[in-house]
């Protein structure tokens, strides 16, 4: 089975086709309750189909039109189509012998993505991270994983930075607490790469680096890294995501979001400016380079 290129593909087919049947179940005023009845499911599963999270049944779609009044032939293929394509695996799919479930719905949602914003503590941000500086987290992570499986979660990792690099990439905005910077992953040359990697990524249009130095002392975000992801859907919520140890938060209640939101527009304010930046990570290089601490 073919798998689609970076920036395509299944999870925003079903993120634009849970719109639409969002769209058209409040149009008609009807509750999630009463149009999971009508498909013989819970009105959770309608929550999650309308976000895009889960897969579709073309009989369930099929019903949903016909409770919804969506009876013209041509609007109907339309979106029939569309279930089609939401089925179809994104590209990430194939490392799904590795990857936990939470995972593989992360990735999907970045994919859709038109903005993620991400603040780290402990690692620089994966999609900033350069091979080898990735390769040796991810052997600090699973120090029991074969080489082919670490080189495999590597490369899968480099796939994911694919979209970012490109002219019409989505907007990455990171935002870094100065300890990752200087904890020494890897030794080195590894350090070096990947501090000479964030300076010239950031001179991109679409990437936007700051530093959360360590003269701020206490700010907005002790609680920890998070991400958040906005999508080209207006009427589709943000989602944060928190990774824990073993599993991921996924948030996407407005009650939820606006204290995330609030600590990255803080952190945002409290960090270096790009150009700011810049000049940190330079330091930083030097003292490499002299064979300082950093």
């Amino acid at each position: 089975m073919s798998m689609d290129p970076p920036g395509t593909g299944s999870t925003v087919r079903r993120i634009m086709l849970g719109a639409s049947l969002r769209r058209l179940r409040e149009e008609k005023g009807l509750t999630r309750e009463v149009a999971g009845f009508h498909i013989r499911a819970s009105e959770s599963k309608i929550s999650r189909m309308e976000l895009g999270r889960v897969g579709f049944k073309t009989r369930d779609v099929e019903d949903l039109l016909t409770l919804y009044g969506v009876h013209d032939d041509v609007e109907r293929r339309g979106l029939l189509e569309m279930v089609r394509e939401a089925n179809t695996p994104g590209w990430w799919h194939k490392y799904g012998d590795f990857l936990p479930t939470w995972f593989t719905t992360y990735v999907g949602l970045e994919e859709a993505a038109r903005m993620i914003r991400t603040y780290e503590v402990q690692f620089i941000p994966g999609l900033l991270q350069t091979a080898a500086y990735a390769r040796t987290v991810f052997r600090l992570g699973y120090p029991d994983a074969p080489s082919k499986e670490v080189e495999r979660r590597v490369h899968m990792r480099m796939q994911r930075q694919e979209r970012f690099t490109r002219k019409d990439g989505p907007r990455l905005w990171a935002v870094i607490d100065e300890a990752a910077l200087r904890r020494p992953i890897g030794g080195r040359e590894i350090v070096r790469e990947q501090l000479e990697h964030l300076l010239e990524v950031a001179t991109l249009p679409n990437i936007t680096i700051q530093v959360m130095p360590f003269r701020y002392g206490m700010h907005a975000a002790e609680g920890g890294a998070f991400s958040i992801m906005r999508f080209p859907e207006s009427d589709l919520s943000d989602v944060v995501y928190v990774e824990q140890l073993w599993g991921a938060l996924y948030l996407d209640k407005r009650e939820d979001i606006d204290p995330y939101l609030t600590a990255m527009e803080q952190l945002c304010v409290e960090s270096t400016t790009p150009g700011g930046t810049a000049e940190l990570i330079g330091a930083l290089l030097r003292k490499n380079l002299d064979g300082a601490h950093l």
